[in-house]
């Protein structure tokens, strides 16, 4: 009571930044396989799912794209295919096919690739009555969209007269124009090029590619292919050329490093854990273990870990509690709140395991190093080791 909001949110943001800093300062980088397991298998509870995200991560790299799958058998495996993904979503949400997911999935979709603005519909008309009979989804990459054509593909797809979703291409000036050819040999579509002078009203179904799953959200795209095709091939061995190239004529790093990139989306392909259970309930459940694991891990390998159990958090409290100070008193209760809060986890997790929260908080506040409590044994033990 009396005390100040603005001032209090203050010492929370403060302190926050500072909680931050002294974790990440306690990070330890995630660098072997066995490492990348380890978390997997600690975030999903088990070693199966443990061990099948670490192969996907070794098989396509650690930033590889990895997707997870529902399989129509029992058993969860993993698969590798060609394929790759961009830093695009689509440009309306009204494409959204997947609500719970809030993206746009297709099978055995038709591609358009361009780097034309698409104005109108009335210039890809003949391309869209194709689509129509076919009843084949559509994916549309174009340089960009006016919204009178944004407006009429949204007003199509919900009124059902043809599934289709757009995205604007990766990329800017050449990088973009190398990018869409990149997909386009990916899904051996015809590039319809301004720089060739090319027009889209020309454009007719030899022009589209094919892709057999794609998955869009609010900001990337993921095109799953099925196996290398002669152009793709070919587009890997002309990137490896230009890279001899430009390492031979000491091109800019911003250069290579582009080149590599897109050698690395295209060759590297992007692996599927599909996932198998003998019940729906079973599935929807594993399927959604998995998802999460896998974003912890990948969680991990970008900012590494930390002790468990609350561990850290009780750690960073002993460093502060003493030295987060500020003189005005309302910015020391927003302080105050975050430290307070440092706690909670070890707290919690003693309680949910049905020991005295308030004992186990006090001794832990004694353990040095890397010493912890395991509720799971009701032990204080190395947690790193354990």
């Amino acid at each position: 009571s009396g005390a100040k909001a603005v001032s209090i949110k203050e010492g929370i943001i403060k302190a926050s930044r500072e909680v931050v800093t002294r974790l990440l300062a306690k990070s330890k980088p995630i660098e072997t396989q066995g490492d990348i397991e380890n978390v997997a298998t600690i975030s999903s509870g088990q070693k199966e799912i443990g061990h099948i995200i670490a192969s996907a991560m070794e098989k396509v790299t650690k930033k590889g794209v990895i997707s997870v799958d529902e399989s129509k058998g029992f058993e969860t495996e993993l698969e590798v295919v060609q394929g790759l993904k961009y830093d695009k979503g689509y440009i309306s949400p009204h494409f959204v096919t997947n609500k719970e997911n809030m993206s746009v999935d297709f099978e055995q979709a038709a591609v358009l690739v361009t780097d034309h603005k698409i104005s109108n519909l009335q210039e890809i008309r003949s391309l869209l009555e194709e689509v129509v009979k076919n009843s084949t989804p559509l994916l549309i990459i174009a340089a960009s969209f006016e919204n009178d054509a944004i407006g009429a593909l949204v007003f199509n797809k919900i009124s059902g007269v043809f599934n289709v979703v757009a995205t604007e291409a990766p990329g800017f000036g050449d990088n973009q124009r190398e990018l869409l050819q990149d997909i386009a040999a990916l899904t051996q579509a015809t590039f319809i090029s301004k720089d060739l002078n090319m027009k889209l009203q020309n454009a007719n179904s030899q022009y589209l590619g094919k892709i057999s799953k794609v998955v869009i959200k609010k900001d990337d795209t993921v095109l799953i292919g099925t196996e290398k095709n002669k152009n793709l091939e070919e587009r890997i061995q002309e990137i490896e050329a230009k890279i001899q190239k430009a390492l031979n004529e000491n091109a800019s790093e911003y250069e290579l490093k582009n080149l590599k990139s897109r050698l690395a989306k295209l060759s590297g392909g992007i692996a599927i854990i599909k996932v198998g259970a003998a019940t729906e309930t079973e599935l929807k459940e594993k399927k959604l273990r998995i998802e999460d694991a896998l974003n912890a891990t990948q969680a991990a390998i970008t900012e590494g870990i930390v002790v468990g159990g609350g561990k850290a958090l009780v750690e960073v409290y002993k460093e502060l509690k003493d030295n987060l100070i500020d003189s005005n008193v309302d910015i020391q209760k927003g302080l105050n709140i975050v430290l307070e809060s440092l706690l909670i986890p070890t707290y919690q997790i003693a309680e949910n395991a049905g020991f005295d929260g308030d004992s186990v908080v006090k001794e832990q506040l004694k353990q040095k190093d890397n010493y912890g409590f395991d509720a799971k044994e009701g032990q204080y033990v190395d947690l790193i080791k354990e």
